[in-house]
């Protein structure tokens, strides 16, 4: 049975892996890089703040820990214990598996970290805020994160899988911490602004825009 669902698991990579183009070659690296959303890490920050106030730094905390729990759980608990080779890192696979750049990342991929770390961010603030606009951006910005980890071959759909099962445990403990912290759902009900309404929504779009025109230019030139 474990044989069977790994096997759809490789040919589900292998299936989406192919369909690469020259403009995600050059698209999907950016995405990936954690660096590339610094604007939007700021902005969750100033829009907890402006929302919550002095309760925003109990929220900051639990949204830390959160992330930072995943990251452990994914990278320092299950990955090792796992110990399943990233597809990048899978002898039989090489020449099959498209790889952008050489790029192969770390030796072992159950769970994903990025899916992992992104699932409990964009889940939290749903719970949280339930502000349905950018609750709807946080998730396209996380499936989007997934499906780039497949694209560039340095994780099976399984992994990206677990990630989401991981982060989207943690964000639920974490809501419920902040739950019992304040007590009644008004307590945690954000106040609304022009600016953190849309904020979001709009530093993903642009950032998203920026690296799509990036990589359409790289790619014709």
């Amino acid at each position: 049975m474990l044989q069977y669902i790994l096997d759809i698991d490789r040919s589900l990579l292998l299936w989406i892996n192919s369909l690469h183009t020259a403009l995600g070659d050059v698209f999907m690296p950016i995405y990936t890089d954690k660096l590339l959303w610094m604007p939007l890490y700021l902005f969750l920050v100033y829009y907890l703040f402006k929302s919550y106030g002095k309760r925003a730094w109990w929220i900051l905390l639990v949204f830390l820990l959160c992330v930072g729990c995943a990251d452990f759980v994914s990278s320092s608990i299950l990955k090792p214990w796992v110990a399943r080779p990233r597809p990048s890192q899978v002898s039989e696979l090489e020449g099959v598996v498209h790889i952008v750049n050489g790029y192969k990342s770390g030796r072992f991929g159950f769970v994903s970290s990025h899916a992992a770390n992104t699932m409990v961010v964009a889940t939290l603030f749903t719970l949280l805020t339930r502000d349905t606009l950018n609750s709807v951006v946080l998730y396209m910005w996380c499936i989007l994160n997934c499906y780039s980890r497949i694209y560039l071959g340095v994780h099976y759909p399984g992994d990206i899988l677990g990630g989401i099962i991981v982060g989207g445990i943690i964000a639920v403990v974490g809501y419920s911490f902040l739950l019992k912290k304040y007590p009644g759902h008004h307590e945690l009900s954000p106040q609304f602004n022009a600016i953190n309404r849309w904020g979001i929504a709009s530093i993903w779009l642009l950032l998203v825009g920026a690296t799509l025109t990036y990589s359409l230019v790289r790619t014709i030139l």
